[in-house]
């Protein structure tokens, strides 16, 4: 009976200490490890775009690329205003603070670099240019709403602003040709001569009746009443002597009235243009956002096994 019950015992203990078990735990142990190391992920290839979606592509590359091409021509014009100047009997460049081809040059440079992203990013279906390119316009426009903000509430000091800037087109009248050019058209269209009066000019070193040379106490011929020579040739000797001459005589000659009265109202008056060109500008900038997040949304990241 002892022995009997010896084998009972040994048959019960048996089911706990079997090596098939041991083996197949063993072998779950290691299988475990074998599933956790698999790092591969089957993802189904995402369906071909629409129509749709091609054609927002194709018409996003169109879009940037005529944008592109529009900023390289800025910056054309803006390096070769700069070489033009540079270049002219060695005269020394201007600071480029009180050059206006620098406007050319550095709007040229940013529209050609961010629509270049654009393009690039439509055609190649490139997520890092597409995020580059949304989060520069919408850069930019954040600027321009800071700079719509910031003019309307200081309105009151657009006066001065304007009236230094002019100060600097006319200290640097005779330096710079398209500071020039741009008084000459201010002065010729708006029918005005100086800042405030024609007197103004004294101001200019060229102009100034201490100077030497045939311009002293002069102004420039856009302020004559009639700038024009038989009608077609500019008359540049109709304002000599101009600052000699008192008020009376010299209404008769030039413009007595100041630009900044003119300017001002010319700006007043044209608001509207001003902000119906802003709206467009957003228009313009706000299509080229949602055309690039569309191209954006339908690029689908694919994992393949190796």
């Amino acid at each position: 009976a002892a022995h009997l019950s010896v084998q009972a015992s040994r048959l019960v203990e048996l089911p706990y200490s079997s090596s098939d078990d041991d083996d197949g735990s063993l072998a779950g142990d290691t299988d475990l490890p074998t599933a956790k190391q698999d790092p591969g992920v089957w993802c189904p290839v995402p369906p071909k775009p629409g129509t749709f979606s091609q054609c927002v592509r194709y018409l996003a590359f169109l879009w940037n690329l005529l944008f592109l091409l529009l900023g390289l021509l800025a910056l054309a014009v803006g390096v070769w205003g700069l070489l033009a100047k540079g270049l002219l009997g060695g005269e020394r460049l201007a600071p480029l603070g009180s050059d206006p081809m620098l406007l050319f040059v550095l709007v040229g440079l940013g529209a050609s670099a961010v629509s270049l992203a654009g393009c690039l990013g439509a055609l190649r279906s490139n997520p890092c240019l597409l995020r580059f390119f949304v989060g520069a316009v919408l850069a930019f426009a954040g600027l321009e709403v800071l700079g719509g903000l910031l003019l309307l509430a200081a309105q009151h000091r657009l006066r001065d602003a304007l009236r230094d800037a002019l100060l600097l087109c006319l200290l640097h009248y005779q330096e710079e040709p398209d500071l020039r050019f741009l008084v000459d058209e201010v002065q010729r269209n708006l029918r005005c001569c100086g800042l405030g009066s024609y007197r103004d000019w004294e101001t200019n070193p060229y102009f100034n009746c201490s100077a030497p040379g045939v311009q002293a106490c002069s102004v420039p011929a856009s302020c004559c009443l009639d700038p024009w020579q038989n009608g077609t040739v500019t008359n540049t000797q109709c304002a000599f002597g101009a600052l000699r001459l008192g008020d009376a005589a010299a209404g008769t000659v030039v413009h007595l009235g100041g630009c900044v009265a003119q300017l001002s109202a010319w700006l007043r008056g044209q608001a509207g243009g001003i902000a119906a060109g802003a709206a467009v500008l957003v228009l313009v900038e706000a299509a080229s956002v949602l055309m690039a997040l569309k191209v954006l949304r339908d690029i689908v990241p694919v994992r393949v096994r190796d």
